[in-house]
């Protein structure tokens, strides 16, 4: 069922909290992520001229507290709007919407036998966001400032908690790459980053529940992140690139390792309709 979009009015209004909390539930009963709820809410009030073309969106934070979801959600949502050609940058005014005639949206053409093959079709994704995870981790090497490397720190640790309280962590991974990103001083990075990432939550879902079963994989993980936060914070380019490629190479590695028990467990088959349903849907 497609999620109901919440007026826009309902931010005018003394209800505007009721109509807050209707988003959050909305948006934590479906079975895709946060942030694709906020995304097709968002569209939906696009599409049906809620919000008119050259008007402004909310701002982050007024998006964040309207959904009760965090920054990163609210950013990612905002990068697929964009990447369908319905919103847009504009200097002095911040995200606005689109007109018919001005949208241009990006798309991965992604071969058949790939959508057929969901694993596959991640692989491909991974692969591209390799080169692109490495140059965005050379220049944050050398570009970050000491509060965004601080950020960077946080979130690994964020991750850390995650793992501790028996979350997956897939968020959290994502908002460690957002930083990296931010650190980059290229906001077509964090663009492109983020567009990629819709491909992967189901991704990166499998991989961690799989590494649940792997003790090993967890700690590979965890020090594979180390090693990139480290490299950044010590201004080393090099190093920070080769760290981020390694990461990607492995993270594909993990992905391939998932053994046929896992995929015949409960979990494994749920996990697999979710990344095949994932990646078609982006076809």
């Amino acid at each position: 069922m497609r999620p109901k979009a919440v007026s826009l009015r309902a931010m005018k209004n003394p209800d505007a909290k009721t109509s807050t909390a209707r988003a959050a539930a909305v948006s934590k009963r479906g079975k895709g992520t946060l942030a694709d709820h906020v995304t097709s809410v968002l569209a939906q009030q696009i599409r049906e001229g809620e919000f008119a073309p050259d008007t402004r969106l909310p701002s982050e934070m007024e998006l964040t507290a309207r959904f009760a979801v965090s920054r990163t959600v609210i950013r990612e949502a905002i990068s697929r709007l964009k990447s369908e050609g319905l919103v847009g940058s504009r200097r002095g005014s911040g995200t606005v919407v689109l007109g018919a005639n001005q949208a241009t949206p990006f798309r991965l053409d992604m071969p058949g036998e790939d959508v057929g093959d969901s694993i596959r079709a991640v692989l491909r994704v991974i692969e591209l966001r390799r080169g692109v995870e490495g140059e965005m981790a050379a220049l944050a090497a050398q570009r970050r400032t000491g509060a965004q490397s601080l950020a960077i720190q946080q979130a690994l640790k964020d991750i850390d908690r995650a793992a501790q309280e028996g979350r997956d962590g897939v968020q959290e991974d994502f908002a460690f790459h957002a930083a990296i990103s931010n650190a980059a001083h290229n906001p077509l990075y964090t663009s492109l980053v983020q567009f990629l990432s819709q491909f992967l939550h189901a991704a990166i879902r499998v991989a961690r529940m799989n590494e649940a079963r792997r003790s090993d994989f967890s700690q590979q993980v965890r020090s594979e992140h180390a090693a990139i936060a480290q490299a950044i914070a010590d201004g080393d380019p090099a190093a920070a690139r080769a760290a981020a490629l390694q990461h990607m190479e492995n993270s594909a590695q993990r992905i391939q390792a998932a053994d046929r028990e896992f995929w015949a467990s409960a979990a494994g088959r749920a996990a697999a309709r979710d990344l095949a349903r994932q990646v078609k849907a982006k076809d």
